[in-house]
């Protein structure tokens, strides 16, 4: 258990954009040629890369703040567990609306998990990835 300044700094260096895994996605995205926006504020959820061209929007999520199920990355902590059940239910109802009314808008989404971003997975996740965004076409 922290002290209340140590747990205010450990969450203060916990980024929502730019994260790592992001940062992987992007990289890969434009050394294939693929050109996009960033945290575009006009569209649900400000999603994390926009790529017009495709008309698909990808989400990079983090395992435990969007409640990856079955991953080994969500864990709900053992203090104040019912505050973090509650926090993580918010995040993915957030996530299901601002899906939702994303594909009523006519974008298709992608989600990539920081899980599949692992050393052992990422060529694979990367390729599927470019794989899907290409099998829609251009609009």
């Amino acid at each position: 258990m922290h002290s209340k300044e140590v747990r205010s700094y450990n969450m203060s260096k916990i980024r929502s954009k730019d994260t790592k895994p992001e940062l992987l996605v992007r990289k890969y995205l434009h050394k294939h040629g693929f050109r996009f926006r960033l945290h575009v504020k006009n569209l649900a959820g400000k999603p994390d890369i926009v790529l017009p061209k495709y008309r698909t929007i990808i989400f990079v999520h983090g395992c435990f703040w969007h409640g990856h199920e079955g991953c080994k990355y969500y864990v709900i902590p053992k203090s104040r567990t019912e505050w973090w059940r509650n926090k993580i239910f918010g995040n993915k109802m957030r996530d299901a609306l601002h899906h939702n009314d994303l594909e009523m808008k006519g974008w298709s989404i992608i989600d990539v998990w920081e899980c599949d971003l692992k050393k052992d997975k990422i060529h694979e996740t990367l390729s599927a990835l470019m794989a899907r965004i290409l099998s829609w076409g251009f609009t």
